[in-house]
């Protein structure tokens, strides 16, 4: 694997998002003197809070899965996660309810689950989905520590024996067509690969290696951080400051000063220099590549994924049908993903993630009040309505997303709203999120692995990127991956790597994932 060459004892990590401060406790961790740059007052990142009327809003994502490879980081100085943040296992992870008014709790437990497929949809389905089950895992298998937990410095790392494994578990098929062998209802189908969108890509054109999200999504649980999952980065940031690092809060990086091929120090927008070995940037690509002065050549530009418009609401009031999270699917489906992903239109029948982090957490919201959170998918703005176009059309689709609520069953949504908040991709857009998403680069073939943009920049030796839009990709575990990945670039394999061993949700009760024994020094 290719490291950081020369002295790297002071490493300037910019930006503390969730991939940053991974990569600062690793780093940590190997002996560097880490400090952490951030331009808004207070870590986070994508994984940020708003404070509105009394409401505590997470303002991105809302499901985490996967949360050992946080305590990966935590554990790489010493710490634990459940020293910084209390992890209540949803069960269900998800409801889904659908157009013909048939709902489905989605249980990450396996016995749970085999009897709720069975309920919902007969015997046949419920052993369909056992063998479902039992491929999801075997894929997991096959792909984490030689496919998403690694650097990759050439796509010849591909050949390897896991690689005849994933071919052998129909990994480079279609994700729909995988999901059909087992399972025939179409309701179950969506369930098991609606996740393709959070990669970009419809079901239809997806790689059924994909699925290992789904796995992430049904098998492995999914948690909620009380306070919200601005929690984790927050615990995160505490334990990088009780291991050492500098956290230096509303400071914007403006200029990388260069000399000889290295990166000798940064310098913020106040004027300020600080002097550095080393660098990683976990900011946008785009504004990483300004600061570098080039962006890499491609054979073709990069594609983004689909986008979002969120409707925070602070409601007077909740509906029983509504889960912790809650899916919400219309009639249509391929359409849908022809619309997010090539027509640019709308959803003309939406499919709608609505959470209520107030399920769990009343304190997030003044008392006798709850906080919804709506998120329907749309266009990005190189293929749909352009961020300027937002300034009209969100009012608009913020009052038919109410409309279609309210058809939905959540009777009265209109006239509970006390307080809210629409983010469209032209809040993204202005957040420096590239094509008005903020889901990064979509994970296409050409995007994927070795064809990612690579997390070591050329034309600067001392310069690591981190973040969704590097590997290994988009979302909570991902990122954490990655920053952990880039702190690898700089101190050498002697970051600890991810076991594929398989966590288990507790069916009840508060916990947290054990500090993580599967866990091993990479080889």
């Amino acid at each position: 694997m290719r490291t950081v060459p020369g002295p790297t004892d002071h490493v300037v990590v910019v930006g503390a998002g969730l991939s940053g401060l991974a990569c600062a406790l690793h780093l940590l961790g190997a002996g560097r003197r880490v400090t952490l740059v951030e331009r808004e007052d207070g870590p986070g990142g994508r994984a940020g809070r708003a404070r509105l009327g009394g409401y505590e809003i997470d303002t991105g994502p809302t499901v985490l899965t996967m949360p050992h490879l946080a305590d990966e980081a935590f554990a790489a100085v010493g710490d634990s996660l459940r020293h910084h943040v209390e992890l209540t296992p949803l069960h269900p992870a998800y409801r889904a309810s659908f157009a013909d008014g048939s709902a489905l709790d989605v249980h990450t437990d396996g016995a749970a689950m085999e009897d709720e497929v069975r309920r919902f949809a007969g015997p046949a389905e419920a052993d369909g989905y056992r063998r479902l089950r039992d491929w999801l895992e075997r894929l997991y298998r096959a792909q984490m520590r030689r496919f998403i937990d690694t650097n990759f410095d050439s796509p010849f790392q591909l050949l390897h024996p896991d690689l005849a494994r994933l071919a052998a578990l129909g990994g480079f098929g279609r994700l729909d067509r995988r999901i059909g062998r087992f399972i025939d209802d179409p309701r179950l189908r969506r369930v098991f690969s609606f996740q393709a969108l959070y990669a970009g890509v419809a079901p239809a054109r997806a790689l059924a290696a994909y699925a290992v999200i789904a796995y992430m999504d049904t098998v492995a649980g999914v948690w909620f951080p009380k306070g919200g999952m601005h929690a984790l980065p927050r615990g995160m940031a505490d334990a990088a400051a009780k291991a050492g690092a500098e956290l230096r809060r509303s400071s914007e990086v403006t200029e990388l000063e260069r000399h000889a091929g290295r990166v000798r120090a940064v310098r913020l927008a106040s004027g300020e220099r600080i002097a550095c070995d080393a660098v990683v940037l976990t900011c946008e690509l785009p504004a990483a590549h300004d600061l570098l002065g080039r962006a890499p050549r491609r054979p073709v530009r990069l594609r983004h994924s689909p986008s979002a418009v969120v409707l925070h609401a602070g409601t007077d009031r909740t509906w029983d049908q509504l889960a912790h999270h809650t899916l919400s699917f219309g009639h249509a489906w391929e359409d849908t993903f022809e619309e997010l992903t090539r027509s640019g239109r709308l959803m003309s029948d939406p499919s709608l993630l609505i959470t209520r982090p107030t399920t769990h957490d009343p304190g997030l919201a003044p008392p006798g009040r709850h906080l919804h959170y709506v998120l329907a998918p749309c266009p990005n703005t190189a293929v749909g309505p352009s961020a300027a176009a937002w300034h009209t059309l969100g009012p608009r689709y913020r009052d038919s997303l109410v409309a279609e609520l309210e058809r939905r069953g959540l009777d009265g949504f209109a006239g509970s709203v006390q307080e809210e908040m629409l983010v469209t991709p032209l809040d993204w857009a202005a957040q420096g999120h590239a094509d008005g998403s903020p889901f990064s680069v979509s994970h296409t073939f050409a995007q994927t692995g070795p064809f990612r943009p690579r997390n070591l920049v050329r034309g600067a030796e001392n310069v690591v990127l981190a973040g969704c839009g590097t590997t290994p990709g988009v979302g909570v575990p991902t990122v954490l991956i990655s920053g952990k990945l880039a702190a690898a670039r700089v101190t050498g394999p002697s970051v600890r790597r991810t076991s594929v061993h398989i966590p288990a949700a507790p069916r009840g009760g508060r916990a947290v994932p054990p500090t993580p024994a599967g866990v091993h020094d990479a080889p």
